[in-house]
């Protein structure tokens, strides 16, 4: 395995679900992991434990991803403690869904703020800031092919983040640096379950060929490959790990 003991990644909205379990995978590749959360210290506290608990380096480092200030404060954590960074780990999202004609200006404003604009803020600090033959991973979704009712707000701003992805790469040029996107289907997280029906779940858990949820390990075992030496002349691709759903 090559040795990952002197690279950092950021990972945004690690203390939970997909993102905690990118964090630890990566962790267990070697990486040095920064854990960012947005609010609440005590879950990404546990998870860098747990982190230091199985021999990996990790710190929490709380920042607001739709704050552009606090972005920079993010980064400078990542570069005092551990020198600079080396992966970023566009992971930090939410969804609310309505019908486009249900959908208010609250629920619009919040999803472009941080599933948006939070991305551009965390790549626009990268693209400043990532050494060179870094990678940089986003963390997209398969609805931008699947297209659900309901599911309009959520899915343009997803289909944004891709198409910032495929414009970041021609835009670091001669630096070695990749930029790719994941786009997860239906995965087995707090995120995704928090008010469905079991019989809404159970069906899409039946719609994958493979016939169940994601997990988040499958995610962060697509994010550790794209972070690591294998996916070197991947680039400005966006792979959607969701069992052949789409």
């Amino acid at each position: 395995m090559t040795d990952n003991s002197n690279k950092v990644a950021i990972v945004t909205g690690a203390s939970g679900g997909i993102g905690a379990a990118i964090a630890e995978r990566l962790a267990r590749d070697g990486f040095t992991v920064v854990v960012n959360y947005a609010g609440n210290a005590a879950p990404a506290e546990a998870l860098v434990a747990r982190i230091e608990g199985n021999g990996g380096r990790a710190v929490a480092a709380q920042a607001d991803i739709a704050d552009p200030v606090a972005v920079a404060r993010l980064f400078d954590t990542a570069q005092a403690a551990f020198g600079g960074v080396d992966v970023l780990v566009n992971n930090a999202g939410v969804m609310q869904l309505a019908t486009i004609a249900e959908s208010d200006d609250a629920l619009f404003d919040r999803q472009v703020a941080i599933n948006l604009k939070g991305v551009f803020n965390t790549l626009r600090e990268a693209s400043r800031r990532l050494r060179d033959g870094g990678r940089i991973v986003n963390i997209s979704s398969s609805v931008t092919g699947l297209l659900q009712p309901t599911y309009g707000v959520y899915a343009a701003t997803k289909a944004a983040v891709e198409a910032m992805t495929s414009v970041l790469t021609k835009e670091l040029r001669g630096r070695n640096i990749t930029v790719n996107a994941i786009a997860p289907g239906p995965t087995a997280t707090k995120l995704f379950l928090d008010g469905k029906p079991q019989e809404v779940i159970d069906r899409l858990a039946k719609m994958a060929p493979l016939e169940r949820l994601g997990q988040p390990e499958d995610i962060a075992a697509a994010v550790a490959f794209l972070a690591g030496p294998d996916a070197a002349w991947i680039n400005g691709q966006t792979l959607r790990a969701n069992g052949g759903i789409i």
